[in-house]
């Protein structure tokens, strides 16, 4: 009796190499669709979600533009990244904001470091 019903019965040759060719169809259709979905969730739908923890990274992110003493708490190294990418980007609009006289003691201590590397002091 147990044999009557198989759970996976003998194929024929050719209706195994049938059963194969269903099974790699369905499997590059549900790939297809797969892909779909994981494109259109990732295109379309991510950039709307904000989640607690993105909320949480870009508060985080503020307040390290907000406080450069942050940077002790947070990565001394990405702050310094960040300030350097701003400076870059906007060196014109920050050099204009500067007070005269700390463009003088900017001046003055370049004047020493090129005085003292000369001197290898």
């Amino acid at each position: 009796m147990a044999d009557e019903y198989p759970l996976y019965p003998k194929l024929s040759e050719e209706g195994f190499k049938e059963a194969e060719l269903l099974f790699e169809d369905f499997r590059n259709k549900l790939k297809g669709i797969a892909e779909d979905v994981c494109s259109h969730l990732y295109t379309d739908i991510m950039p709307y979600i904000e989640t607690d923890s993105w909320t949480n990274f870009r508060n985080e992110l503020l307040a390290g533009f907000s406080n450069y003493g942050n940077r002790k708490i947070q990565g001394k190294y990405d702050f310094d990244k960040i300030r350097r990418a701003i400076f870059d980007q906007f060196r014109d609009e920050i050099m204009l904001e500067m007070p005269e006289e700390l463009k003088a003691e900017n001046q003055r201590l370049q004047e020493e470091i090129t005085w003292m590397r000369e001197r290898r002091i």
